[in-house]
């Protein structure tokens, strides 16, 4: 059982977290599937976009924009079309445009009350500067992929949240949406988590690969944890 007390950070995963990536990609990626004459359906892509960010991301580290485009040119080779040019840059762009969850904003407004919040994301930074305007709070620190030079589940991007942060791991609570990314590699280091499950009631693990762990907490929603912590 969290004691909520005992925190004094939170520590977001941001993309299926606080924005509605699964959204966001398929508004993105839709278009670009008619316009080939694609036909698959919305969680195969999901699952098939899933498996090849994994791939991109593994490696030598590259920046997000250009993990989009292998995405998208991957996606061109599995299902048997060949992605212009435009439609690879605006696909690497598409991030500025995924809209948050309609709770996170007021959530975290509530949650910074009591809490310092930090931003650990698998992102570059000019394009968190679009999430953060939607998201409408001041974070306290943003850790970035491209900050750190590797890819959650990386262990390298806890460890440098940890290493500039500054406290101790039963300070800080780790909320994030991915099993896979965010839950497992906390829980190895120690870390308090809440699985923020936003694809309760669906099917699969959408756009993240499959992972089993032991959240400390599951809410659906960020809203939940805020009502659950007594601030809203």
């Amino acid at each position: 059982m969290l004691h909520f007390d005992q925190f004094e950070v939170l520590t977001f995963d941001c993309y299926g977290t606080l924005i509605d990536w699964e959204t966001g990609l398929w508004e993105a990626l839709g278009p670009i599937l008619d316009s080939h004459h694609v036909n698959v359906s919305h969680d195969k892509a999901l699952e098939l976009y899933g498996e090849l960010e994994t791939e991109a991301e593994r490696g030598e580290y590259k920046d997000y924009k250009t993990v989009l485009r292998m995405v998208l040119e991957g996606l061109g080779v599995r299902l048997r079309f060949a992605p212009t040019p435009s439609e690879i840059q605006r696909f690497a762009a598409s991030v500025k445009d995924w809209p948050a969850f309609p709770d996170s904003p007021r959530a975290l407004q509530a949650l910074k009350t009591k809490y310092k919040l930090t931003i650990l994301s698998n992102i570059d930074d000019d394009l968190f500067a679009f999430s953060a305007e939607r998201l409408r709070v001041q974070f306290d620190w943003v850790i970035t992929a491209q900050h750190v030079k590797s890819y959650k589940p990386s262990l390298n991007n806890f460890r440098v949240a940890l290493n500039t942060i500054g406290l101790p791991e039963t300070k800080i609570l780790h909320v994030a949406q991915s099993l896979f990314h965010d839950i497992v590699p906390a829980k190895a280091l120690g870390l308090s988590t809440v699985w923020v499950n936003r694809r309760h009631g669906k099917a699969g693990f959408g756009a993240t690969p499959s992972a089993q762990a032991q959240p400390d907490l599951e809410v659906p929603d960020l809203q939940t944890l805020a009502h659950t912590i007594g601030l809203l």
